[in-house]
């Protein structure tokens, strides 16, 4: 395609579709997570801190998603409620690890349940093998384009 060429109509662009799946996917965990007190950024916080216990906020900012800054911000707000505890002073370097406290957990537990629930609900249309064709193509999506940056 030249670079005046247009997309084309958008039901047919796989760059808007999946925008549209993502937006949709982010909505319904908005609502989902909105009765636990959680934001989405705030529950993808608490998931990757249960599966990757201590990493630094600027590996949670990357593993979530959200700049270095909003990732103060997200845990700030966990630590303040309870749900994670970081050391006042770093163990080495200038990094601060943070670990789920049980509150954390409790509160994760929950909210994994919500967005299991979501996430099976996207995918009823797909058979299980259907699903790790989908999974094996976007993970082929993103590293087509990881590599050219």
């Amino acid at each position: 395609m030249s670079q005046g060429e247009q997309v084309g109509p958008l039901d047919q662009a796989v760059g808007y579709m999946l925008k549209r799946a993502a937006t949709a996917l982010r909505t319904a965990m908005d609502t989902a997570l909105r009765p636990l007190d959680l934001t989405v950024p705030q529950y993808s916080c608490l998931e990757v801190l249960s599966q990757r216990p201590g990493l630094s906020n600027a590996e949670l900012a990357r593993a979530v998603f959200v700049s270095r800054q909003s990732m103060n911000l997200v845990l700030r707000g966990l630590q303040d409620r309870g749900l994670i505890t970081r050391p006042t002073t770093a163990p080495q370097g200038r990094a601060l690890p943070s670990t789920l406290t049980p509150a954390g957990r409790e509160r994760l537990r929950a909210a994994s349940g919500v967005v299991r629930a979501i996430q099976d609900r996207m995918l009823t249309p797909f058979s299980a093998d259907e699903r790790d064709r989908l999974l094996h193509d976007l993970a082929a999506c993103a590293d087509a384009l990881a590599s050219e940056e």
